[in-house]
């Protein structure tokens, strides 16, 4: 037997599931919200009560994450870097990296890379974060 707060509960996993698969897209708190029928301000609230903090909070959070793992280990450009990840912005990127873990991006790099950290180069980082598109079956080429 369900009960109505496993019920909310799923819900808001399916919202929480979507932005972990797809943190580097263009996502807003309307479309997460319809992923799981909720409304924007209801959602919020209740993604709040469940995990802590907000779904863009929570977004960001996990963006960032994804771009200490890029800074660690590609041959990418911070700005490369920002848009891989899901930032339209390099100021917003580099403001919220830096409240996040304290230091900006290229420090992070710079700490990261002196540890013998190898740099993955940017075409594998590339294709390995989904940054290549498949081609048409029809194009030719």
């Amino acid at each position: 037997m369900t009960t109505p707060g496993t019920a909310r509960l799923r819900q808001l996993r399916r919202a929480k599931d979507l932005m972990d698969r797809d943190w580097a897209e263009p996502l807003d708190v309307d479309a997460v919200a319809a992923h799981a029928g909720y409304s924007r301000y209801h959602f919020v609230r209740a993604f709040k009560a469940a995990y802590g903090e907000t779904p863009g909070r929570y977004l960001t959070r996990r963006r960032v994450e994804r771009a200490e793992e890029l800074l660690r280990c590609a041959d990418l450009s911070v700005t490369e870097i920002c848009v891989r990840v899901g930032f339209s912005s390099l100021g917003t990127f580099s403001a919220r990296f830096k409240e996040l873990t304290g230091t900006s991006p290229s420090a992070y790099r710079a700490r990261h890379v002196r540890r013998g950290a190898a740099l993955i180069p940017g075409c594998y980082a590339m294709l390995w974060t989904g940054g290549f598109k498949e081609r048409n079956s029809g194009e030719a080429g």
